[in-house]
């Protein structure tokens, strides 16, 4: 049963992942067009904050009174992690603005580490061989499915810094979506945290927008990052970091890096050479190798 469980919250963590990977693709067609970061993420958030009032409704109606209520206390503490999800999108959409999308990734991917090191100061004991074994490859991976070491540009210290805060506050999205509320649905988890990270959204956006507001955004841009960066991957991290933990979810998480280099190499067409598919493929392999040890530890 364990087992079962434990298989059941990569699956989920690994789709959330591969939507959130689509997102830094998108933000760049976007920019592309002249949107601002303000004008992308308070469209992502008000139709998030829609899309999972709508769902919430659905299976209010539909379960009825088997739906577990958020109490005040939870809904307060779900409102405050979820300032850590604004925050990303924040500092991720910041970040690809100054730095390659390819770059962005990379600096995301410091969740691997920062996730085994917050998973061991708050356990109190040392991450398995098999851990740490799964984040050097994972990195070497991304170091190669990235491109990094043929990237021969400038790159401009106001992305790397706002990429190295989008990895923390992530990181600390993962550890709220492990352990705070447990208890009720994925759906209500992930509404109340979400309205936690519109605070932080809208106070930016109203801070940062000098221009009036192109609210073109909505239905150009705004219900596709709504979809892949505030209803699907939440909901699926929410319900799958429970079951897998932030070590194991963090490795699994890993996977929005290929997803992103295939999406730019689709959509923007960026050049995908013969090493960054090794990369890809490290990666997935040391999801596997990690999934399999974590197993046969419980």
């Amino acid at each position: 049963m364990i087992k079962n469980n434990v298989l059941k919250g990569v699956f989920l963590v690994a789709l959330g992942a591969t939507s959130y990977g689509m997102l830094a693709t998108f933000v760049k067609m976007a920019y592309d067009e002249g949107f601002t970061t303000a004008e992308v993420t308070t469209s992502q958030f008000i139709l998030g904050i829609i899309g999972l009032l709508t769902i919430n409704a659905f299976q209010k109606v539909k379960h009825k009174n088997k739906v577990v209520n958020a109490t005040p206390k939870n809904i307060a503490q779900l409102m405050t992690a979820g300032t850590s999800l604004g925050m990303t999108s924040l500092f991720y959409y910041l970040a690809v603005k100054y730095i390659p999308v390819s770059i962005g990734i990379v600096l995301l991917m410091q969740t691997v580490w920062m996730g085994v090191l917050l998973e061991m100061l708050l356990e109190k004991k040392l991450p398995s061989k098999q851990k740490v074994v799964a984040v050097i490859i994972v990195l070497a991976g991304t170091v190669l499915a990235t491109n990094i070491t043929q990237n021969e540009i400038q790159l401009d210290w106001r992305g790397l810094v706002w990429g190295c805060l989008a990895a923390a506050s992530f990181t600390t999205t993962m550890f709220t979506a492990n352990r705070v509320a447990t208890e009720i649905s994925s759906a209500q988890r992930s509404l109340y945290m979400l309205l936690g990270g519109a605070i932080i959204v809208f106070s930016f956006a109203l801070a940062t927008q000098t221009a009036p507001f192109n609210f073109e955004i909505f239905a150009k841009w705004g219900i596709v990052l709504a979809l892949f960066g505030t209803i699907i991957t939440p909901m699926l991290m929410n319900a799958g970091f429970p079951l897998t933990g932030i070590g194991l979810g963090s490795i699994v998480s890993a996977l929005e890096l290929p997803v992103s280099v295939m999406m730019a190499y689709v959509l923007l067409n960026e050049k995908v050479i013969f090493l960054q598919w090794v990369g890809i493929i490290l990666i997935i392999l040391a999801i596997i190798i990690m999934n399999l040890n974590f197993q046969k530890q419980k």
